[in-house]
């Protein structure tokens, strides 16, 4: 069910929006057939009972694909103009083609949501709702993680946790099915970071927000394109864009490591002049040179990634090319 939005009881609805779709793919050639035909039926479903207007669209971001899913898109569109098609000239990853769609699609309101069915269309309907009850934001959020790993769901709840702690403001079980008005939509364009991480950046936005809930499901068919390598790697992305915290650590850590040294400088002292005892062997010097040498070089790596995202924003390259575009002459943008 969508949350409650203070008064939405008494206010008067919004306009039926022209909704436009979002929806990132990357070697989706079995599963676009699928989706097409739901969020076909979703669409003829809301337009015939007036939840939305007759041009709402979908736009499918090619992310770089090397299997057909460009071929099924413009054949898509080669049907209807409902379906519209924005290609990558390279993959530039699932946040830049997210962001690429979002450039490019029209309407009132955009929903994104990925091309894998995991994330149930059925919820487009609740989130237009709440976007034309007054929310400016409608954040699709999972009631339930039955389909996943014990692995997935148990590392998915300590990221959310970790997040949190580093002061990272995020939605919990959210992931990128969410829907924006035009008025919010034109306030994320105005952010021009190239280290995108959109899952804390939206939440920045302000704005009235709503909550849609829904079950996660099975991926239909094809691969996850996020194995292992690459959830880690958006996970990290998402700490080091949004907090300074891990500098911070790093400073208390090497104080406490120095702290230590200290007091076994101290205790090294003491057993030699005191209590005459020493310590045969090396591995009270071997184990803390290495201990402190991997310390330094852990936080140089950290320290490190802060600076290579200063010098990936400092040059201010596109986050992404358009190669071609497949839309009205009049809503094409630029890449």
């Amino acid at each position: 069910m969508s949350a409650a939005l203070p008064g939405a009881g008494a206010a008067v609805l919004r306009p039926a929006p022209v909704l436009g779709i979002v929806v990132p793919c990357y070697n989706e050639e079995e599963v676009l057939p699928e989706l097409a035909r739901r969020l076909d039926e979703i669409l003829d479903g809301l337009i015939a009972e007036g939840r939305i207007a007759p041009s709402s669209h979908v736009t499918f971001v090619d992310d770089g694909s090397r299997d057909r899913t460009w071929a099924l898109i413009a054949s898509f569109h080669a049907q209807s103009p409902r379906w519209r098609g924005v290609k990558l000239s390279r993959n530039r990853g699932h946040q830049n083609a997210l962001m690429a769609g979002l450039s490019s699609a029209g309407g009132d309101a955009v929903i994104s949501v990925d091309a894998d069915l995991q994330d149930d269309p059925a919820a487009i309907g609740r989130m237009v709702d709440a976007y034309r009850e007054g929310a400016e934001i409608v954040f699709g959020v999972r009631s339930a993680r039955r389909t996943d790993t014990a692995f997935k769901r148990l590392t998915a709840q300590g990221y959310y946790r970790f997040l949190a702690a580093l002061g990272v403001e995020i939605v919990h079980d959210h992931a990128d099915y969410r829907l924006l008005s035009r008025r919010a939509l034109d306030a994320l364009h105005r952010y021009r970071e190239s280290n995108l991480f959109l899952r804390a950046l939206i939440p920045q936005l302000g704005f009235k927000t709503a909550v849609v809930t829904y079950e996660r499901s099975s991926r239909f068919a094809g691969e996850s394109k996020y194995p292992l390598r690459r959830m880690l790697s958006l996970a990290f992305e998402g700490v080091t864009s949004f907090s300074t915290r891990p500098l911070r650590l790093i400073m208390v850590l090497g104080s406490v490591v120095s702290v230590i040294s200290v007091l076994l400088g101290i205790w090294a002292l003491l057993a030699e002049l005191v209590f005459h005892v020493t310590v045969p062997g090396w591995a009270s010097t071997v184990v803390p040179i290495y201990f402190i040498c991997g310390l330094q070089t852990f936080c140089l790596g950290v320290v490190g990634e802060y600076v290579g995202k200063i010098y990936l924003e400092a040059k201010q390259r596109p986050r992404f090319l358009i190669e071609e575009e497949l839309a009205p002459a009049e809503e094409r943008r630029a890449g």
